[in-house]
């Protein structure tokens, strides 16, 4: 299906639902708005197989400029609304987009962007505009409302978080298609989800997220409703779920945490009991946390692994997972590999570089090394994990390898340690990174961010040391442990250990940087 099917069908069935103020955007109105967008579009030279850049906050017009770009046969690059303008900048450059809409919300970072894209894209801005911007409202009037007459199955292109440097474009070839058949992949994930007309999404996170984005777009696909938080806020997408009889919806392991963490009073306060699948993602979810959840919310969890390069997936349902803790399911996408740094091919239990055989394709823009390393001789693909698949298939991730710690010649992968100290009832949030050490190399540090920051000190830090050595090997336990009010966390749940271990590293000259 396709929101122009559903338009016809059901036009003024709600398509998108901003969850703070309750504003609507039917499919009628959708429909409509990409149209005039697409023909906006055309008139200003932006034809099949370009670019064009979103930079906004999670805006109840994003999804109409997605849809615009998806029949238009364009490029759709979200980009990070969190990023500074230099960075920005780098993605419209690197994209090579013919446009950015971004709105008046983001005008000051917006402002300083101006000059540092010369050859400068046409620009719009909702929501009114400053200089050096067209009001996006004002461009779209008088354009029809009817289809284009050379529409294309455009795609998104999305920027890698940066974590570890510059972000890469992902991008694909467009495929010659009716753009209102939908992907086998967006058609096989409604289906897993059982995704439909009568589906009510909350999506807590930015929608410049591959993954937040790709669900939304789903639900619509579905003929479903999305409702969009602002931002993520524990107790408000409980009142969320209450408020909108929410049947579905996305998470992130820090966001489990969080409402985990709400008072003991709080978390009874909201019906939940429309609440029947809970999707996660992006980032390994510590068995204890998981197993709470389950508790809590009853076995709705479904948890995948993927990303957006799209070389192979996994998923799990909550009863697969209380029979296998940890794992993040089978492989439904391509086949899984378990492969050692020469390229042989491990066995059940071993660990290895996680890569998948016959899955997706994809290169990385302007970035042929980046594509390389990804992509092995024999056209398996990797997002760059470390893991093991058991005796029954099911894949278990340690850790990321760029992550990982050489201590006296040991190698120490952190997600353990992490997943250690996230479960101690004084800690909010944690970062496990490899410090200089002159004898060993690296040591490994704990960076926390504590539930009191009275808390903060001496007398925790040897505290939460202790509590390592009581669980895990000693290689793997912290030797300091630094406290921060605040780790780098994007809104997405990814946290930029390189801005943390910059603060160690950045004025050495160690190799091992």
């Amino acid at each position: 299906m396709h929101p122009r099917i559903h338009a016809q069908n059901q036009p003024d069935h709600p398509a998108i639902v901003m969850a703070r103020t309750g504003d609507i955007t039917t499919y009628g109105e959708l429909e409509k708005r990409a149209n005039q967008l697409a023909h906006l579009f055309r008139s200003r030279g932006i034809n099949k197989d370009d670019a064009i850049a979103m930079f906004v906050e999670n805006h109840p017009r994003y999804f109409e400029v997605f849809w615009a770009a998806q029949r238009a046969g364009l490029h759709f690059v979200p980009v990070n609304s969190h990023l500074t303008a230099d960075e920005v900048a780098y993605i419209v450059s690197d994209s090579e987009s013919k446009a950015i809409i971004t709105s008046k919300f983001m005008a000051d970072v917006s402002a300083e962007l101006l000059p540092l894209i010369p050859g400068a894209p046409t620009r719009f801005m909702l929501d009114d505009a400053i200089d050096g911007f067209e009001p996006l409202e004002d461009a779209m009037a008088g354009q029809p409302e009817t289809p284009i007459a050379d529409e294309f199955s455009g795609s998104a292109m999305y920027y890698s978080s940066g974590t570890t440097g510059r972000p890469k474009g992902i991008k694909r070839e467009l495929v010659t298609q009716d753009i209102t058949e939908g992907t086998v992949l967006s058609l096989r994930t409604a289906e897993r989800y059982e995704f439909d007309t009568t589906t009510r999404y909350l999506s807590p996170a930015p929608l410049y997220h591959a993954a937040p984005h790709a669900y939304n777009a789903i639900t619509i696909v579905a003929g479903g409703t999305i409702y969009i938080m602002d931002k993520f806020d524990p107790e408000e997408a409980l009142a969320y779920i209450e408020k909108y009889k929410i049947t579905a919806s996305q998470w992130v392991p820090t966001m489990f945490v969080r409402m985990l963490k709400l008072p003991e009073e709080v978390r009874p306060r909201y019906d939940l009991s429309s609440h029947k699948t809970a999707i996660h993602a992006a980032a390994p979810c510590p068995v204890p946390v998981k197993r709470e959840m389950i508790e809590w919310w009853g076995p709705i969890l479904k948890e995948y692994y993927a990303g957006s390069e799209g070389v192979g997936s996994t998923f799990i349902t909550s009863e697969e997972w209380l029979e296998k803790p940890g794992s993040v399911g089978k492989a439904v996408l391509g086949e899984l590999r378990i492969i050692d740094d020469e390229g042989k091919v491990l066995g059940a239990g071993e660990e290895g570089n996680v890569f998948f055989e016959g899955g997706g394709k994809f290169h990385y823009h302007n970035a042929p090394e980046k594509t390389a390393e990804a992509i092995n001789a024999k056209g398996w693909g990797t997002l760059g994990d470390v893991g093991y698949v058991d005796e029954d298939g099911y894949l278990f991730l340690t850790d990321r390898k760029s992550f990982m710690i050489i201590t006296g010649g040991v190698n120490v992968y952190p997600q353990e340690t992490e997943n250690l100290l996230i479960g101690h009832p004084k800690v909010a949030d944690v970062a496990v990174i490899g410090v200089p050490n002159e004898e060993f190399g690296e040591e490994v540090k704990a960076v926390v961010q504590p539930a009191n920051w009275a808390d903060a000190g001496p007398d925790l830090a040897m505290e939460l040391i202790d509590y390592a050595r009581d669980n895990i090997a000693r290689v793997k336990c912290p030797r300091t442990v630094d406290f921060e009010k605040e780790l780098p966390r994007l809104p997405t749940g990814k946290l930029y250990k390189r801005l943390l271990k910059d603060r160690y590293w950045g004025k050495t000259d160690s190799k091992i940087v």
